[in-house]
């Protein structure tokens, strides 16, 4: 599985971004779809999940605010961010694993290139 994210950019705070990671491969819908972040100086960051039959998983930060969805027959997975704050300032990566949910960056088999979301105060 090869990923493209996109997406990413420069916004003020309480402004909303649109992320997309693109899929390549016929079992696109077999795998959990991740987003991470990394800011400068820590580690990368579990953000949301979403199962290819659609269960999701946010991790606190960001419940309420983020939004993650995936169209199969695109093999698309979006993370929609809105209330978007300075501490949410990071590189965002999608990534995929096969089985079930995992945590940890480490557990992932596939990896996008990475988009840069800054968010001024």
């Amino acid at each position: 599985v090869q990923l493209q994210a996109s997406g990413g950019g420069l916004v003020q705070a309480g402004g909303s971004l649109r992320l997309s990671c693109a899929a390549s491969g016929r079992t696109f819908s077999s795998y959990y779809m991740s987003w991470f972040r990394q800011a400068p100086g820590k580690e990368r960051e579990f953000v949301a999940a979403i199962s290819g039959g659609g269960t999701i998983y946010y991790t606190e930060a960001v419940k309420g605010r983020f939004t993650i969805s995936r169209d199969n027959a695109k093999n698309t997975v979006y993370l929609q961010m809105n209330s978007l704050k300075p501490e949410d300032t990071a590189v965002y990566y999608c990534a995929a694993v096969g089985g079930r949910i995992r945590y940890a960056a480490q557990s992932y088999d596939y990896w996008g290139q990475g988009t840069q979301v800054t968010v001024s105060s």
